[in-house]
């Protein structure tokens, strides 16, 4: 399952350049020269911001040439002279938008925002100038009709199949005046997505709750009162404490926090991001988005933005994904009702004379948990140190896959915390480069995510190798502390690293086959997860941080006792969320009413219980209106199903890391990208389509029993 992460840091330190004065000429633009360094990796301590635009500008203005190039090519449609030429386009431009775009999510400011904001409908011209190509269209068209008689192999043939699609789906086929309507929409669509994203990093961190008196700190663990210190410090205020609606910060408040009123005051800021009447109001902007992408759908002729989108998924269609969530809509919500009357029940018996609210929840289901299995958050923590679980996610990549992974202190770098590692295969030979960068900061984004610097592909014979980045924003050191994970961080850190895996096997021909579907994508990063939370692999890395003492078993005990506890909430608030991302995408026009009147009745149509919020609330729901998950946010629970029975694969062996199923899991699912159908490539492993059954009773949904 997908997994929040939202805190402040010190002033930038890295090698990268943020501010600095460097000469704009292209002669000084490193873009416009070979990187000669080890591996290619991408020459941070030249790249200024002044670098940005110009080379973005010239790295469009060759693609589009490259493109025209070939629509205008005079000889007969090949698939080698259009189809593979296509795929072989744009270099500079992915060179530049590889550093760009995850500079932009993991290293901003208000140059690279405005570059962002510049740049954003040139791209979407530049997508618009290739699909919208009527020479190059016939040329793929008539590729595209022979592809069945041509002697292709059934990876040019499928490339052939996604590249036609891409251009009807792109409006190749639509006529002058439809053509003329969705640049336009795309050009909005670009800029308001951008605009989206940048008012909620501003208002997550314009916010901070400032606590003056000790006795305010009450409950709260030593390690976040200490974390809290060092923000104020950072914020210019000694001696109080300073709590964010980062991830870090708001989540440990709201479990332990005694004062009821500033855990109120907390998750009402975070709740009421972006929607409150300011600068950064996203209201607005998320409507535009949600009534353009209606008429997009309507004027390629789809019924809505969702069977627009499904329709390359593996869903298909809306219908099976309603089905999927509404199967487990009941369940989940009794389940959730159950905890929310144990709660209630302490609540009750200790006289407080009050019901339960949203920010009441956390706090109190952790005081239910620790009653019933005597298990205490805090007490876990000390034994999941950063480095310790890293090393454990390398290690089940070893078993597993025989990789080997080792931190090189000579590569580049675009901030001095983060860590750079070269991968090896089994037989020693180089898989790709892998960077972490893992605390918040002002300029990253909230969340967690996994990206390429270069994505692996075949040129001239010879293959490029990717380089990967995991970011993720987890609890930093504190009080002379190394960083302790909770466990949902321990999940993550596994599930962005499972993501970086796909990446770092992949082993495809061409570029356009190297993604998979977004309800498929999830799977290799979610099985992960998996490994992280047995006990068995558990015990294996989760060490005292000062004594080095491996977990206790009667500490894993419990840690296995409770693994369903709150899985009514958190099923629920998912599941809210995704039904939420079906509604705004299954209008078939313009909403009837504003957005905070759509969510509220979109809620309440599924008897969303007020004392749990979803996940995610409109305005700063990044994933569906400023990312790839528009439509798709059902996809975490989609490959849940797939990687729930995944790893029962596994566990049917009896061996966690049975070598021949690892191989199996490596080569038909983690290898292939998008080279062939995904729920194929999903048989090709497990011998049959995946089983819900798995998913139920690891959400412990079959019953109200905990």
């Amino acid at each position: 399952m997908e997994r929040r992460h939202f805190c402040l840091l010190p002033a930038l330190s890295g090698s990268f350049m943020m501010n600095g004065q460097a000469p704009a000429d292209p002669a000084g633009n490193p873009f416009f020269r070979e990187w000669t360094g080890p591996f290619g990796m991408p020459p941070f301590a030249e790249i200024h911001n002044e670098h940005f635009l110009p080379a973005l500008e010239r790295s469009i203005d060759e693609a589009r040439k490259e493109v025209i190039a070939i629509g205008d090519n005079p000889a007969p449609p090949t698939f080698a002279n259009t189809v593979e030429a296509l795929d072989n386009s744009g270099e500079l431009l992915e060179k530049v938008q590889g550093v760009f775009s995850n500079l932009a999510g993991a290293e901003t400011n208000d140059t690279i925002e405005a570059v962002s904001r510049k740049v954003a409908p040139m791209m979407a011209a530049l997508r618009d100038d290739q699909t919208m190509n009527p020479k190059l269209f016939a040329r793929v068209k008539a590729v595209w009709e022979k592809r069945d008689s041509s002697g292709l192999q059934p990876e040019q043939i499928r490339l052939a199949d996604e590249t036609y699609k891409n251009f009807v789906r792109g409006g190749a086929a639509l006529d002058n005046a439809g053509k003329e309507r969705l640049r336009a929409i795309n050009r909005e669509l670009s800029t308001l997505s951008v605009r989206f994203s940048q008012n909620l990093l501003k208002e997550t961190n314009s916010y901070k709750l400032v606590i003056e008196k000790k006795e305010d700190l009450s409950g709260l663990p030593e390690g976040v009162v200490a974390a809290a210190a060092d923000a104020a410090k950072r914020a210019n205020l000694p001696g109080k404490w300073v709590f964010t609606l980062q991830a870090p910060s708001i989540w440990p408040f709201l479990t332990y926090a005694d004062n009821r009123e500033l855990r109120r005051q907390i998750l009402t800021a975070y709740s009421k991001r972006c929607d409150n009447g300011n600068e950064y109001d996203n209201n607005q902007v998320l409507y535009r988005i949600a009534a353009l992408r209606a008429e997009k759908a309507r004027l390629l002729g789809y019924e809505t933005f969702a069977h627009l989108t499904l329709e390359e998924r593996m869903a298909k269609k809306p219908e099976k994904v309603y089905d999927l969530l509404n199967q487990l809509w009941k369940p989940a919500l009794g389940l959730a009702e159950k905890e929310k009357s144990d709660m209630q029940a302490m609540i009750n018996a200790a006289g407080a004379g009050f019901q339960l609210e949203a920010w009441d929840w956390r706090y109190y289901a952790e005081k239910v948990k620790a009653q019933r299995y005597a298990l205490n958050e805090d007490e876990v923590r000390e034994y999941l140190s950063l480095d310790n679980v890293l090393q454990g996610a390398f290690m089940v990549a070893n078993k597993l896959y025989g990789i080997r992974i080792t931190e090189r202190t000579d590569l580049p770098k675009y901030h001095s915390e983060v860590r750079t590692f070269e991968v090896k295969d089994a037989d020693g030979s180089h898989l790709g480069i892998f960077l972490i960068d893992y605390h918040p900061r002002p300029g990253k984004r909230v969340g967690a995510w996994s990206s390429r610097y270069r994505g692996q592909r075949i040129k001239a014979g010879k293959d490029i190798r990717p380089i990967v980045v995991n970011v993720c924003n987890f609890s930093r050191p504190a009080a002379g502390k190394p960083a302790l994970l909770s466990p949902e961080e321990v999940e993550t850190l596994f599930h962005e690293f499972g993501h970086g895996l796909h990446s770092l096997f992949a082993k495809v021909r061409y570029q356009g086959l190297s993604g998979t579907p977004r309800d498929f994508v999830e799977l290799p990063s979610q099985i992960m997860e998996n490994w992280a939370t047995e006990p068995a692999v558990l015990s294996t890395f989760a060490r005292h941080y000062q004594t080095g003492n491996p977990i206790p078993p009667e500490l894993l005990a419990k840690i296995e006792r409770a693994g369903k506890f709150n899985q009514g909430f958190l099923t629920v608030e998912y599941l809210a969320a995704s039904l939420l991302d079906m509604e705004w995408h299954t209008i078939k026009s313009e909403p009837k009413t504003d957005a905070a009147g759509f969510e509220k009745a979109a809620l309440g149509k599924i008897g969303l219980m007020p004392e749990i919020y979803s996940r995610y609330r409109s305005t700063y729901f990044q994933h569906i209106f400023a990312s790839g998950y528009a439509a798709g946010y059902y996809s975490y629970i989609w490959s849940e199903v797939l990687d729930s029975d995944a790893f029962q694969a596994f566990k049917e062996k009896g061996d966690l890391f049975d070598p021949n199923l690892a191989r199996a899991f490596r080569a038909r699912v983690l290898e292939r990208g998008g080279s062939e159908d995904a729920m194929q490539m999903y048989r090709d492993f497990r011998g049959r389509e995946p089983s819900v059954a798995p998913l139920i009773e690891k959400r412990g949904l079959g019953s109200n029993r905990q």
